[in-house]
């Protein structure tokens, strides 16, 4: 019998983490013929979910971008700092061999680690969509140089990679000439339907009351703007080598349909299933190969009906920043994401309950004004992106600090 896949888990303690977890577990609990060896955690803060993981047995590694202590059990190496997941994975990589890492860590904190695997050529389960917002020419660079894939963990991306076909290679691709466009789906958030004035205005708890998925603030935020399906725009340009014409996005409130994709004579492919994201992880962990999960069946009966709506640009202007993004390239994707990461950080700021400091409709502002402010220049090396995201975040700060205060 084959060995065990070897993983590790970055962002282990957030959405996608934990329910990778609970994948993994049934997975290694069933006669599937997949089988998984955690022997590497990170996250970006010391909790007790964190050490409670630790315990788990086989595990020999983790980190934590916090200093602050941590109750682990005897043969567990803990590694500390900003840059304690990629150090913790090189070790974990050059001492028994890392043989698939899931990149779950929200923002841009996960670049580092994820473009760390992708250059010692180890498969990438991709659930952050910033690594390829803000470095996708670097990560799908070195992709095509060490042949490490890069396998979509958002349902979106998932949904497409699987309507590609059975056997269909995983990303990066190129070409895709027999696709005419893909079309991404939004459930278009607690504020689907609202005016302009009344989604500028929204206060954090209106935002953050999401009605189908169960995700954490940042990207919950981001989903009430349509700032996380511009940056899965983004990650589709860069998954699938498509240009930004070939993308395309639909309202679609029940999220049933979680990507389409129309062929050159004229057919359209649709994935379909229960929002539930541990259909598209064990999908990524399991490469593309099929074996049953713990996701619900999908009643199309009691569904019903399947509705479907252009986006709102004017009420959600975010979405159209995607297609700026991918026409500049160069550093436009980590100013846009820096940026916003800054801008949504401070929405959710304590003080901010009325959101009236900093207003919700705000936060694409800054982004594009970061993006006009920001001199283009090309990525070249990790250096790159950081000196476009400081200059980003320092624009969005100064922003915030002249606009959005009392």
């Amino acid at each position: 019998m084959a060995r065990a896949t070897r993983i590790v888990i970055l962002g282990s303690t957030g959405s996608i983490g934990t329910q990778a977890l609970e994948v993994i577990e049934a997975l290694n609990e069933q006669d599937s013929g997949f089988a998984f060896e955690i022997v590497g955690i990170a996250a970006g803060r010391c909790s007790e979910a964190l050490e409670s993981q630790a315990r788990r047995p086989g595990l020999r590694w983790m980190a934590c971008a916090e200093t602050g202590s941590l109750s682990v059990p005897p043969g567990v190496d803990v590694f500390s700092g900003d840059d304690a997941a990629e150090a913790m994975l090189r070790r974990a990589h050059e001492t028994v061999g890392v043989d698939l890492v899931l990149s779950a860590i929200v923002g841009s904190a996960g670049l580092g680690a994820t473009l760390a695997a992708v250059k010692l050529g180890i498969d990438v389960a991709l659930a952050n969509k910033e690594t390829l917002v803000a470095a996708g020419e670097l990560v799908v660079g070195s992709a095509n140089e060490t042949g490490a894939r890069l396998l979509p963990v958002d349902s979106e991306h998932s949904a497409i990679w699987q309507c590609l076909g059975a056997g269909a290679e995983a990303p990066p691709m190129s070409g895709l000439d027999r696709v005419r466009r893909v079309t991404l789906t939004a459930s278009g958030g607690p504020l689907r339907g609202l005016g302009r004035d009344e989604v500028n205005s929204a206060t954090p708890a209106r935002v953050l009351a999401h009605p189908t998925w169960d995700m954490g603030r940042k990207i919950t935020v981001d989903c009430a703007s349509l700032m996380n399906k511009a940056l899965e725009v983004i990650e589709a340009h860069w998954l699938f080598g498509l240009e930004a014409d070939r993308i395309s996005v639909l309202v679609h409130p029940s999220s049933t349909v979680h990507s389409l994709v129309e062929f050159v004579d004229g057919s359209v492919m649709a994935q379909l299933g229960i929002p539930d994201m541990r259909t598209p992880i064990q999908y990524a962990l399991t490469r593309g190969r099929r074996t049953p999960g713990g996701s619900g069946s999908l009643d199309l009966a009691t569904i019903g009906s399947l509705e479907f709506f252009e986006p709102d640009l004017e009420a959600f202007p975010a979405l159209g920043l995607a297609y700026e993004v991918i026409r500049r390239g160069g550093n436009a994707g980590a100013v846009v994401n820096a940026a916003n990461e800054e801008a949504v950080s401070a929405f959710l700021a304590p003080g901010n309950e009325d959101g009236r400091r900093v207003p919700f409709g705000r936060l694409s502002e800054i982004a594009s004004g970061a993006l006009e402010a920001i001199a283009p220049a090309p990525i070249r090396s990790l250096a790159d992106v950081r000196r476009a995201e400081a200059e980003a975040r320092a624009w969005a700060r100064e922003h915030l600090a002249a606009h959005c205060s009392r």
